[in-house]
C-alpha cells in the first residue's frame, strides 16, 4: 500500500476516533498506534520527524504547565467564586447571566485556555443558571463558542495558538496587540447574535430570583495567573521561552496546594494530561506526513499571497473550511508552516479561521467535542440543528468583523 494512502488512513482514523472515543477511550490509545505506524512504513522521514517533535516539544511542555494552573486555580476555589459572582450580578435576570458568562469566559479563555472554559467553567455556568431557575442553553452555548473565538488574544489561549506563535516571529505583548482588535470583534459579533437568536429564552423569567451566596475572590490565584500574563510578556521580550513563565505559575500554585494538602502529586500529574498530550504529538506527526505527501502541495496552489485584504479573507475562510473539514489542530499543522514565509499578518489569519471557524460543527474544534460530553453528562440535549443554526449566524460574521480588524491592527501597528 503507497505511503501516502498509508498516511491519509491515520489520519481518518485519529480524527474519527478522537470524535467518537471507542469504547471510551482516550485519543492517544489510538493516536499513538497510528503515529508508529506512518513512522515504519517511511511516511515521514526520520530528519522530518526530529523536527516536528523538537517544534511540538516547547508548545506540549507550555500546555502541560498552563492545564496544570487552571486545575490548581480551580482547586482554590477561583472558578465557585466565578459562579458566585455570575449569579450575584444576574440578580435573576437571564440577559445579564448571558452577560456575565460573555465576560468570564472571554477571560477565563484569553488567560487559561479553552480547556479551562470548556471543562472549568461550564459545569459552573450550568449550576448558576439551576440556582437561578434560567433556561441553561443560551448560556451553555456561550461557553462553548467563546472557548473558541474569544481564544484569539494571547498565545497561551489555545494550542492553535501557541503553534502558531512559535513561527510567527512575534513577542508575546506584539502578538496580544494585533489581536485585540480581532479578539473585541469576533466577541461582540457573538453577543449580538446570541441576545437575538435566544431571545425566547432570554425573555422568560427566572424560576428561582434568589440572592446569591457571598464569596471573595481566592486572591492568591488571582495574583498568580496575574503575575504569570506578565512574566509571559517578560519572558518573550528578553528571549526566553514563555514556558519558563507557565511552569513557574504551576509550580507556585502546585507548592502552595501541596503544603496545604489540598492535592497531591499524582493529581498535579494528572492534571497536566499526559495522555492528550501525547495525542498531540501523535497528530502532529500523522499531518506532517500528509502535508509531505500532498496536501501541503494541495494547499500552497490554494492559499492566498500577501497581507492585504482580499488575501487575508482568503486565507482565513480557508483555514476555516479546513478545520471544519479535518479539526483546527490537523488544520493549523498544515497551514502554518505555508503561511509562515508569507508574514506574521498571514499566520495571524489562519488563526482567525481555525478559531473561529469550529463554531459551524462539532467536529471542528476538539473542544467543542468536549464541551458536548459535558452538555450530555449534566442531562442537556444539545440540538445539531440548533448548533449548525447558531453557527451559520455566527462563524461567517464573526470571521468577516476579525479579519477587517486584523487587517486594521497591521496597518496601524505593524509587525
Amino acid at each position: 500500500m503507497p505511503v501516502e494512502l498509508i498516511s491519509v488512513i491515520a489520519l481518518v482514523v485519529v480524527l474519527v476516533c478522537a470524535v467518537v472515543r471507542p469504547f471510551g477511550r482516550s485519543e492517544a490509545v489510538f493516536a499513538v498506534p497510528a503515529a508508529g505506524v506512518v513512522v515504519a512504513t517511511g511516511g515521514i522521514t526520520l530528519d522530518h520527524l526530529r523536527a516536528e517533535a523538537e517544534r511540538l516539544g516547547p508548545v506540549i511542555g507550555f500546555l502541560a504547565a498552563v492545564l496544570v494552573l487552571a486545575k490548581l486555580c480551580d482547586d482554590d476555589g477561583l472558578f465557585h467564586a466565578c459562579g458566585t459572582w455570575m449569579g450575584g450580578w444576574a440578580a435573576g435576570r437571564p440577559r445579564r447571566l448571558l452577560g456575565a458568562v460573555f465576560v468570564l469566559a472571554s477571560l477565563i479563555t484569553a488567560a487559561l485556555s479553552l480547556d479551562a472554559t470548556v471543562v472549568l467553567l461550564t459545569p459552573v455556568v450550568f449550576a448558576t443558571a439551576a440556582r437561578m431557575g434560567a433556561r441553561p442553553t443560551p448560556h451553555v452555548y456561550a461557553a462553548a463558542h467563546l472557548s473558541n473565538s474569544a481564544s484569539l488574544l494571547l498565545p497561551v489561549s489555545n494550542l492553535t495558538n501557541l503553534l502558531a506563535y512559535t513561527a510567527s516571529g512575534l513577542t508575546f505583548t506584539r502578538f496580544a496587540l494585533l489581536m485585540a482588535l480581532p479578539w473585541l470583534a469576533a466577541i461582540g459579533v457573538e453577543y449580538v447574535v446570541f441576545r437575538r437568536f435566544f431571545a425566547t429564552d432570554l425573555n422568560a423569567p427566572a424560576e428561582r430570583p434568589e440572592a446569591a451566596e457571598q464569596a471573595g475572590f481566592p486572591r492568591f490565584a488571582l495574583v498568580t495567573v496575574a503575575a504569570t500574563l506578565a512574566g509571559f510578556a517578560v519572558a518573550s521580550a528578553v528571549g526566553i521561552d514563555p514556558a519558563w513563565a507557565a511552569a513557574a505559575g504551576a509550580l507556585v500554585m502546585g507548592v502552595r496546594a501541596l503544603a496545604r494538602r489540598r492535592t497531591t502529586p499524582g493529581a498535579v500529574l494528572r492534571s497536566a494530561a499526559p495522555s492528550f498530550l501525547a495525542f498531540v504529538l501523535a497528530l502532529g506527526i500523522v499531518v506532517r506526513a500528509v502535508v509531505d505527501h500532498g496536501l501541503g502541495d494541495a494547499l500552497g496552489h490554494v492559499l492566498p499571497g500577501g497581507t492585504g485584504l482580499p488575501a487575508l479573507l482568503g486565507t482565513a475562510a480557508l483555514a476555516a473550511v479546513l478545520a471544519n473539514l479535518i479539526n483546527n489542530l490537523p488544520a493549523v499543522l498544515a497551514l502554518v508552516p505555508l503561511a509562515a514565509p508569507v508574514g506574521p499578518g498571514a499566520v495571524l489569519a489562519v488563526l482567525l479561521g481555525v478559531n473561529i471557524g469550529p463554531n459551524l460543527t462539532y467536529a471542528g474544534s476538539l473542544a467543542t467535542l468536549l464541551w458536548r460530553r459535558i452538555a450530555h453528562g449534566h442531562d442537556h440535549r444539545v440540538s445539531l440543528g440548533q448548533f449548525t443554526r447558531l453557527g451559520l449566524l455566527t462563524v461567517p460574521a464573526a470571521l468577516v468583523a476579525a479579519t477587517l480588524a486584523l487587517w486594521g491592527s497591521l496597518a496601524l501597528f505593524g509587525t
